[in-house]
Order: C-alpha cells, then structure tokens, then sequence
C-alpha cells in the first residue's frame, strides 16, 4: 500500500479517531501493548491528565495512504518540562540553559506516565514499516523545527526502533528495569524451585507475613467497580505524598479506565476486617503483565512484595504470560526474581552545541549500564546457578 508524503497534525487523539488509530496499534507484532491504545492514550486527554495545561500538549501525528485511510501514527507531546517521563534529561536542560540555551519546549513520543517498553512508530500491518518510519520521523524533525524545540525524545522504544534510530543519526540512550520471565512455571512453588534454597525460605516468609489477617483479591473486567476505583485512587494519592511528588493522574482517569479497559486491567487489592487497605495496579499486555501503581494506608511488613511482585507472578503463571515488568527502579526486585534488562530511548538534539556532548554522555552511559546489569545478575541473582 503505497503513502502519501504529508505529515498531518491533531491536537487531541480523538481528531484521529479509534477506528483510525487501532488500525495501527493493532498490528500484530506490538503484542498487544495496553498503552499504545487509542482508550488509554484518548483516557489520558480527556481526563485532563496529558493536556496542555499539564505540559503535555498532544501533537500527535499520522500519515495516510493513496485512498485516504490512516496508515500509521505516531503518540507526540510538546513538553514544557521532564516530569513524568522516567528518563531522565533534567541534567542536559541545566546545562543548556546555563549555557544561555532553551531546552523547553521539547518534543517527547512517549506513553505519557509510563516507563514501559512500546512502539512509538505505528504502522498497519498491511504498509511498508521502513517507509512509515521514515515519514513519522521526518515529520517529528520538521516540527521540532518550527516549534524552535530543543529536541525530539523517543521513550522506551522497542529494540528494533532504537537501532533504527541510532541508523538515522539520533543519540541512543540505554537504561535498565527489572523483569520476570516465565520459564514455563506450572505454578508459583515451581517458580520457587528454581530458586537458591536461601531465597524460597525468604519469600515463603515473607508471603506469609504479608497475607497474615489480610485477604488478598485479584479484580479484572466486570469484577473492578466505582468502590475499587475510590480506594485505589486514595492509595495511590497517599504513595504521591510521601515521595514529596505531584501524582499525575486524576481521579477521572481510573474511571475511564474501568470503563474502556477493564479487561486489560488487574487490580490486586488487598483487604483487612472488610476495609481496603492496599492495592496494586496492572495492565494486561499479549505478552506481559505490566505493574504501574502501588499504594496503601496501613503498613503491612511485605505487603508490598506481595501484592507488586508475588501476585503478578503468579497471576502470570496462571494465565500463561511470559513476563512481568514491575516499573522503573528498585534493586531490590532482583532478589524477588525481577532480573536487570535493557531499555530504550533515542534523543534527537537540535544544537549542534549541546547535541556533542549529549552523544558522548549516552556512550559512555551505555557501556556502564551493559556492565551494571551483567554485574547485577551474576552477584545477586536469586536462580540457582546453572551447572
């Protein structure tokens, strides 16, 4: 199917519209990846989460094919900050405004809020790739010239498109997460076995202590009401609290989310004497379970663990996913069976001036992150060691 060389512009997912998104968010080879849907990104908008006024002022793009129709996509925002990302840049905008330089507005392809890897050049499957990329890209490039922004972000981005970009002339950049793998458990105590005798008696303790007096429930689809939605929605606002940050998404959105998505959506809940009192919020990929947000009003030892890792872990077994990504940060995955692995981002930089030493910083960056994680894996990983 042959496209046409204009590159439009909408301001609101919805100029694009579901039909016309989908039918490049569906292409097989994204594994059905929750947060590239037109529902998720649309819910984003409308709940005025991912708006203008928040910084995030959508620019998305699309190409179209000779009859017309929508044949690829691409999810972009004008940020006039770094919040919400998860990669972190703040360190080259310092720098370049001290050097009397501009850093915002900035371009950012990106699922907003959410550290997980994703496409971001979406393509129906019946188009050639290679041409739809080119054409997203260049139409990202020629906007960030006339919007004078300082750059182009692509976070997150599947392996594929990343060496991709780094053949277009884009800065790669490379960072790590911890993820599960399902080596075909049977269930959770096969799991275990694979595990160092000091590890399974460790988490066996900690399940225990976890689930002591609390009843723990695993909600999808219909299960999840208006009642669940409120008591997450305070535990999510509680965990913003303590770590002194701006949560990011309204109480509107969770709604939209229920009532759009619910069956990509596993909410796991923990309850003591009929009161919520934790919970852990997932969404449900092709081919992973993806933990998003975490939050409580009782501190129970190991809850935590429980809930974000043991339960997504089991949960996947059971319905045979083959991994779990827990969300950005935290070492202490590693010992709960969540080993080091890469992920992605390209960075386009406008100056000349700035973009050197950008290049330089992101391969030095890489090469300490490929040992951190081999490090990683060989001092602290909980599997017993191969023979």
């Amino acid at each position: 199917m042959s496209l046409t060389p204009a590159v439009k512009i909408s301001r609101r997912i919805s100029e694009i519209g579901r039909e016309a998104w989908d039918a490049c968010a569906d292409n097989p080879a994204y594994d059905a990846n929750p947060f590239i849907r037109f529902d998720f990104l649309h819910a984003l908008e409308e709940a005025s989460c991912a708006v203008e006024r928040t910084g995030w002022g959508p620019q998305h793009l699309s190409i179209e094919d000779e009859a017309g129709q929508v044949a690829a996509v691409m999810p972009l925002y004008l940020k006039s900050h770094s919040q919400g990302e998860y990669v972190f840049d703040h360190a080259w905008a310092d720098a370049y405004e001290r050097a009397g330089g501009r850093y915002y507005p900035k371009l950012l392809s990106a699922a907003p809020f959410v550290p997980a890897t994703g496409p971001r050049l979406l393509a129906r499957p019946d188009v050639d790739q290679t041409e739809a990329w080119r054409l997203l890209l260049g139409g990202g490039l020629t906007l960030c010239e006339r919007y004078g922004a300082s750059g182009l972000n692509l976070n997150f981005l599947t392996e594929a498109e990343w060496r991709w970009m780094g053949e277009q002339g884009l800065g790669r950049r490379e960072g790590q997460q911890y993820h599960w793998e399902n080596r075909g458990y049977r269930d959770f105590e096969d799991f275990l076995g694979a595990l160092s005798s000091g590890r399974r008696k460790t988490i066996r303790r900690e399940r225990r202590d976890a689930q002591a007096g609390v009843e723990v429930a695993c909600l999808t689809g219909a299960d999840i009401t208006e009642d669940h939605w409120d008591a997450f929605f305070r535990f999510y606002m509680d965990t913003g609290s303590r770590k002194w940050g701006r949560p990011y998404l309204t109480r509107g959105f969770f709604s939209l989310l229920g009532e759009r998505m619910a069956d990509r959506v596993l909410l796991i809940m923990a309850r003591r004497d009929g009161q919520w009192i934790a919970g852990a919020l997932n969404l449900i990929g092709g081919d992973c379970l993806y933990g998003r947000h975490w939050g409580c009003v009782e501190d129970v030892p190991f809850l935590h663990f429980e809930l974000c890792y043991y339960q997504a872990i089991e949960w996947a077994i059971d319905h045979g996913l083959p991994r779990v990504e827990a969300g950005a940060q935290g070492q202490h995955k590693i010992a709960r069976g969540y080993l080091p692995k890469p992920v992605y981002s390209a960075h386009y930089i406008a100056d000349p001036a700035l973009r050197g030493p950008v290049e330089r910083f992101l391969a030095e960056e890489r090469a300490g992150v490929e040992q951190e994680m081999e490090w990683l894996e060989e001092e602290f990983s909980p599997f017993k060691a191969e023979l």
